[in-house]
């Protein structure tokens, strides 16, 4: 906000001094030329500002999943949260188009797995748990299960489950 008020200051001294400096005044041309100079200085690193907020929030999609917390969705502009939404629509579609009739999930393994199946315990109560043979498992606070790691991933990331490291 600073750096654009100040732009809107020197863009507003420099249109006064043009005016001038076409009746005649040359001695203003340097300091509109500086001024200019400074004005495409500050609007770069507004861009850069703004590019590097857009990773970021980019990087948000991959860490957290396509529902943020709260707490950092509370520090986003409402363009930032949009910008979010049609990121997290875009890459839901390029997964569904890319992994058959399924869909490839590519947030699934961040790092590599060294087993298939993993030990976690669950941090707080989340219910029912479906794994892809059709058994379903009670997560409930404090329990400890022997699960498929993709499955559970996701939950880990969200701070349910906790990988238990032997």
């Amino acid at each position: 906000r600073q750096a654009l008020e100040e732009m809107r200051t020197l863009y507003e001294r420099n249109q006064a001094d043009v005016s001038e400096a076409k009746s005649g005044r040359t001695d203003l041309i340097f300091l509109i030329r500086f001024r200019h100079c400074c004005l495409l200085r500050n609007q770069r690193c507004v861009l850069a500002y703004l590019y590097d907020r857009l990773l970021r929030i980019r990087a948000l999609r991959w860490e957290y999943g396509s529902v943020l917390p709260n707490t950092i969705q509370f520090h986003m502009s409402a363009e930032e949260v949009e910008w979010f939404n049609r990121y997290k629509k875009s890459l839901a579609t390029y997964m569904r188009s890319v992994g058959g009739e399924e869909g490839l999930d590519l947030t699934q393994d961040i790092k590599p797995p060294k087993s298939l199946y993993i030990e976690v315990r669950c941090l707080k109560d989340y219910g029912e748990f479906e794994i892809d043979d059709g058994t379903t498992i009670l997560l409930k606070k404090n329990s400890q299960h022997f699960l498929p790691r993709w499955k559970c991933e996701q939950l880990i990331r969200q701070g349910v489950l906790e990988h238990i490291l032997s």
